[in-house]
């Protein structure tokens, strides 16, 4: 038998594998065992060296916290004080329908690769209407309260959107020495097609123009089809962000609804989101009648609610983020037209910028993207007009060499 490393006699063998400790000084300034785990001697022996360090430094906690309250001590600590609220809302509906059901009660020191690995696998089969009880809150049932499931299960994006949230979680865990690998980064995920993305084409687009013509908020319609500006930003658009005579638009703020609060901020200042676009003469047009609208609107009211916003309800109050897609899709389903979302309305104006033969650079600077990658990917999604057309030039090609 070898002989064992000076101080190994606190390794010793423990249920299928072995275990170990270390006097460690906590940070209340009590003396106390500090155990490791392990399936090998080696294993634990580098976690032994590995907390003898951690002792050395200074103090170190004793008691592990779960999965769970390191979560939610993370969200509030890290997350909420240096996130914008969309994130962090993002994030907390990831760790509190996602995450902790599965993995909250697992200690965090102990949280294995393989955990986490039968956690994504589970995440691809479980129908989320019977996790989280979906079907029980409508009358009538529609599915899986009446015991026929519906087999809702999360798409390959949005596991690994939940992979994203706790890999960023452990990765804070291992710089505050927590645990000391971040064991997300090991795991596989399903595979899983990627959807189309959906747009119209020219003809589809102009029907839409046509049909929402006589709307109160026409122009801001216009301005995602035309511009691509997102819908937070058409309906935090402020009159001062705009210079009708010089036909220049600044996208500055946003509107939007998080965690139950409607939020009109100024976004975070970034070169490629606040860069002042020049307004296509339509647009400008558009904006001037809908400020006459306004000012007509406010005349009539009772009671007008003051802001600088340009889209307002008829007594000049923000408009629900909810509500204007709402109003989109009824549009849709009355000009007969496809249904897409607001943020696909968008993607139309990059889609069309590519069939007009653009340069990549000239859309990333139009739309505002801050990741080139992000406007190629975008660049590469040829429409299907495009693309037959592109096939019938390289035929043609062919047959003239012959």
């Amino acid at each position: 038998m070898s002989k064992r490393g000076n101080g190994e006699g606190s390794i010793y063998p423990h249920g299928n594998g072995y275990a170990a400790y270390v006097w460690v000084t906590t940070p209340a300034g009590v003396k106390k065992r500090k155990y490791v785990y392990g399936p090998t001697r080696e294993a634990v022996h580098g976690k032994w060296l590995d907390l003898h360090q951690a002792a050395a430094r200074g103090a170190v906690e004793t008691k592990s916290k779960t999965v769970e309250q390191y979560l939610h001590a993370w969200l509030a600590e890290v997350i909420r004080p240096n996130r914008e609220p969309k994130t962090y809302d993002g994030y907390e509906r990831f760790i509190r329908l996602h995450i902790v059901p599965w993995l909250g009660k697992k200690k965090l020191d102990r949280l294995s690769a393989r955990d986490i690995q039968q956690w994504a696998n589970k995440l691809a089969t479980v129908c989320q209407c019977c996790q989280q009880g979906v079907d029980e809150l409508r009358t009538p049932h529609k599915c899986c309260a009446k015991g026929t499931c519906c087999r809702k299960v999360l798409s390959a994006r949005s596991i690994s959107d939940a992979r994203t949230v706790l890999r960023s979680a452990l990765s804070q865990a291992v710089t505050d020495e927590l645990v000391s690998v971040n064991r997300a980064m090991q795991i596989r995920l399903p595979s899983g097609r990627k959807r189309r993305k959906k747009s119209w084409g020219t003809d589809e687009a102009r029907r839409f123009l046509e049909h929402v013509r006589p709307d109160p908020h026409y122009a801001a319609y216009l301005l995602v089809l035309a511009m691509g500006l997102r819908k937070g930003e058409v309906l935090g658009l402020t009159w001062d962000s705009l210079d009708l005579d010089e036909g220049v638009l600044e996208p500055q703020w946003q509107l939007q609804r998080v965690m139950g609060e409607l939020i009109h901020k100024r976004k975070a200042k970034t070169e490629e989101s606040e860069n002042a676009l020049p307004m296509p003469d339509l647009c400008v047009k558009a904006l001037r009648e809908r400020r006459e609208r306004q000012l007509r609107d406010r005349a009539k009211a009772d009671v007008w609610h003051d802001s600088d916003l340009v889209f307002t309800t008829r007594y000049g109050t923000a408009i629900e983020p909810r509500n204007f897609h709402r109003y989109f899709v009824n549009h849709l389903e009355a000009a007969g037209l496809p249904r897409i979302s607001v943020h696909d309305a968008r993607r139309t104006c990059s889609s069309l910028l590519v069939d007009l033969d653009v340069h990549p650079r000239v859309i990333m600077a139009i739309m505002r993207h801050s990741d080139f990658k992000m406007t190629m990917e975008v660049y590469a999604q040829a429409s299907d007009k495009a693309t037959r057309e592109a096939l019938r030039k390289l035929s043609e090609s062919f047959e003239s060499e012959d």
